[in-house]
């Protein structure tokens, strides 16, 4: 246990690729009053899988962890990982296991449907995104392509957040943040797209209904977890749309989260529709938008150039002009699925410390180019940056995005910005709140900071001119 609670307690989780955290929280002054963290397995090879049993299970865990706090919550909410595709079946067990968001076998399958669906321009205009790898129609028809029986057998698709506020609730329900990550949710018509789910042999009557912002999914129903039975359940949403109300984001405030994937995102009055397909035209879990870029390769793919190097991770060194493009897992953002890393410019004076600055360089490029992007009219040019998940505590990752983004930085001191957006989410809800306003109350967003340097012009070059003219090895 924490601090004292002032007021009623809520519970925030996020249930993330790696693992799932629970945090109990004070609804009125967003003080953290216990935390539980529990791992999941993610399969290796050329998929990317979880048995969705292990967040159910890792949730009980994190709960159990919380000790009394957990059973006194009046309010629940489940922020999880997007994109993944869960299938179930007519007793609510799991068909196979779950294809994450970075399982990126279904890229044949994401530009077969964007031909067959009026290419790039049409789904950005009518869907708000280009279903790259990641999205779950795509997932959804390789699944019908590679494993028929897998998908006859389906009975419910949920998503990996859906999965556990169905469990907790027995109420199969959505919100829109979530679902726009999906493929079949239409961010034109704000519901789900009759003619795509037709086109994939997916039968709506599969789908989660979903929510409206503000409205519950339902009340704790599963008797062995150790919340008391009634709480309020709030609908939940995507990991991202939970970081954003954990900021409490006004619209036009740009973000850079540095973690496993690297995203970039800004809640927007203005429905996106980038025809490129870099952004991401999610919706958020209030009424807004939440425009968005990943990138897959981030701070595991520079943690594995500094293992290579034998180097601790801060171990950068200035100077030189080698380029290093880090896309060990194939990219997203450039859509680069069969990509590997691609080092250009190496000297015999390169030194061990300025190839892990390459590396950097590299990660933080592709992001600061897909901002570029995800900014709209909303957002002032000059606006400091947020800069969080694991990599902006690392004096390497900030100063980085210092060099090369040529803006101020702030790097908030809340760390669990997930877990914390889903406890916002629940405080909404039980006081008849808006949840980012929750947030901004609770001071989330308050933290270091940095004042801009100027723009690295010269470094930018080199990247930029390296992107370009190794492109036909990158899509090889």
């Amino acid at each position: 246990m924490g601090a004292q609670a002032a007021g009623p307690l809520v519970v925030g989780v996020d249930s993330s690729t790696q693992s799932t955290k629970a945090l109990v929280v004070d609804a009125v002054t967003g003080a953290v009053i216990a935390r539980g963290q529990a791992p999941h397995t993610v399969s290796g090879g050329a998929g990317k899988e979880s048995d969705p049993r292990q967040w159910w299970q890792a949730l009980g865990e994190a709960l159990a962890q919380c000790g009394d706090a957990a059973r006194q919550a009046s309010a629940v909410s489940v922020g999880g990982q997007q994109h993944g595709l869960v299938t179930l079946d007519a007793a609510g067990a799991p068909v196979r296991p779950a294809m994450l968001w970075n399982d990126v076998r279904s890229a044949p399958q994401s530009e077969r449907l964007i031909a067959e669906r009026g290419g790039a321009a049409a789904w950005a205009d009518r869907v708000g995104s280009v279903p790259g790898p990641a999205f779950t129609v795509a997932k959804w028809a390789w699944l019908k392509a590679n494993e028929p029986a897998s998908a006859a057998a389906t009975a419910a698709v949920r998503l990996p957040h859906d999965y556990l506020t169905e469990r907790l609730t027995g109420e199969a329900v959505t919100d829109r943040g979530d679902a726009s990550g999906t493929g079949w949710w239409a961010s034109s018509t704000e519901s789900y797209d009759a003619e795509i789910l037709a086109h994939i042999g997916l039968d709506p009557a599969l789908l989660p209904r979903v929510a409206l912002p503000g409205e519950a999914a339902g009340t704790v129903h599963a008797g062995h977890l150790p919340l008391p039975k009634g709480a309020l359940v709030a609908a939940g949403t995507g990991d991202n749309m939970a970081a954003a109300l954990g900021l409490g984001l006004r619209p036009g405030r740009p973000v850079l989260s540095l973690g496993t994937s690297g995203t970039v995102y800004a809640v927007s009055t203005h429905r996106p529709a980038d025809p490129a397909g870099t952004v991401a035209g999610f919706a958020d879990a209030r009424g807004d938008w939440l425009p968005l870029a990943c990138t897959l390769n981030c701070t595991l793919a520079v943690d594995r150039v500094a293992a290579l190097l034998g180097r601790d991770r801060e171990s950068v060194e200035d100077g030189g002009e080698v380029v290093m493009l880090p896309f060990l897992d194939g990219e997203r953002t450039p859509n680069l699925p069969g990509a590997s890393g691609l080092v250009h410019g190496l000297r015999h004076d390169t030194t061990g410390g300025q190839l892990l600055q390459a590396a950097y360089d590299g990660a933080v490029l592709t992001l600061l180019q897909a901002l570029d992007r995800v900014l709209d009219a909303d957002a002032a040019p000059d606006a400091p940056l947020l800069l969080i998940g694991g990599g902006a505590r690392g004096r390497a990752w900030r100063e980085t995005v210092r060099r090369l983004s040529g803006r101020p930085v702030v790097v908030p001191e809340a760390r669990e910005l997930v877990a914390l957006g889903a406890a916002a989410q629940a405080a909404g809800l039980l006081l008849e709140e808006d949840p980012a306003a929750v947030a901004r109350r609770w001071e989330t967003a308050r933290g270091a900071e940095y004042e801009a340097r100027p723009r690295d012009e010269a470094a930018w070059e080199r990247l930029t001119a390296t992107l370009a003219d190794g492109a036909p090895l990158l899509r090889r």
